[in-house]
């Protein structure tokens, strides 16, 4: 390859909240009591690395933008407009995934800076950007899983169900109206659970549980892609999902943006698992749910490997690359 490519990785600066530079001894308390929990935005930084080593591709990470060379390509992933502060150089840029929530936040990204790819990871999270910045510049790429991490377990899981809660607003409403009709059905049905909540937990205590559950009940808003479902496929674990269709994050109004259609589960399909919109539809699916899992219906670890896999994440943003390169260089 005649290019290089640099890896940029920044997150928004922390705030002192009781005295000056107390955001230091906070992030340092965290390390040694063992709760610095990597966030989506992260795990897509850390697993984009394992895919260009898989890949055996030379980077590098935060390179200084002065130092840019003529064949360097940026890629910006982070949050905030702070990842790109400073930036004066020629060199085309990839950035996406988070640097913002909507992109009425930054409407101007691709004009202040020479950003010529902006990237997210599925169909429904790109269409909302393409209104902004146009196909030519919006793309998809998605995130790798690291298949040899998340395996099977060996041992027998006698959990029938490990509920995954990732209830962002009206928490209490939703809690009342889904959750609670639902576990009220399983416990009708004799089916053993247990529950997880999104940011009560540490990688190694998901990993515990997945190990001993035989299927996955996914409660989740809209996801962008759904690391925690695509870790449990990974595991050949079926999924139950609910699915409802929309964004409903409240600022969608101040976004002037109402109706986002969306999904909870981006990467999915029949030999995954099933979805459900409500609690009534759920005792409706169920059944045919549980079905399938006793005919052995169901391989989600064959459509991880298939699709989203460590190595096929790196050869699609190569692929994403090489067209930039090609174009402005």
């Amino acid at each position: 390859m005649s290019y290089n490519i640099c890896i940029y990785y920044k997150l928004e600066p922390e705030e002192d909240k009781f005295f000056k530079n107390d955001y230091i001894v906070r992030r340092f308390l965290r390390r040694l009591l063992g709760r610095q929990k990597i966030g989506g935005i992260g795990r897509v930084y850390l697993n984009l690395l394992k895919s260009l080593k898989e890949l055996n591709i030379q980077f590098s990470i935060n390179k200084p933008f002065h130092k840019l060379e003529k064949n360097d390509i940026p890629i910006v992933l982070g949050r905030g407009k702070h990842c790109l502060k400073g930036y004066n150089q020629p060199n085309k840029i990839i950035a996406g995934i988070a640097l913002m929530t909507h992109p009425s936040e930054w409407p101007d990204l691709c004009k202040e800076y020479p950003v010529v790819k902006y990237l997210q990871h599925s169909k429904w999270a790109n269409e909302v950007y393409v209104k902004y910045y146009g196909n030519q510049i919006c793309d998809t790429w998605f995130s790798g899983i690291d298949i040899e991490k998340w395996k099977p377990a060996s041992s027998e899981r006698k959990i029938d169900f490990l509920i995954y809660q990732k209830f962002h607003w009206d928490i209490e409403k939703k809690t009342e109206e889904l959750l609670t009709p639902i576990i009220s059905k399983l416990k009708e049905n004799n089916y053993s659970f247990d529950i997880i909540k999104y940011g009560n937990y540490k990688e190694k205590d998901y990993f515990k549980k997945l190990s001993n559950t035989k299927a996955l009940l996914f409660f989740s808003e809209h996801e962008s892609q759904g690391f925690a479902c695509c870790e449990a496929m990974s595991m050949n674990i079926p999924v139950l999902a609910w699915e409802q269709g929309l964004c409903l994050d409240p600022n969608r109004f101040r976004w002037n943006d109402p109706i986002i259609p969306a999904s909870s589960v981006p990467f999915f399909s029949e030999v995954c698992g099933m979805t459900f919109k409500d609690s009534a539809d759920f005792n409706d699916v169920l059944p045919k749910f549980i079905n399938k899992i006793k005919i052995d219906k169901f391989q989600p670890r064959e459509f991880i490997k298939k699709h989203l896999s460590l190595k096929k994440s790196g050869l699609r943003l190569i692929e994403i690359i090489e067209t930039v390169y090609n174009e402005y260089y």
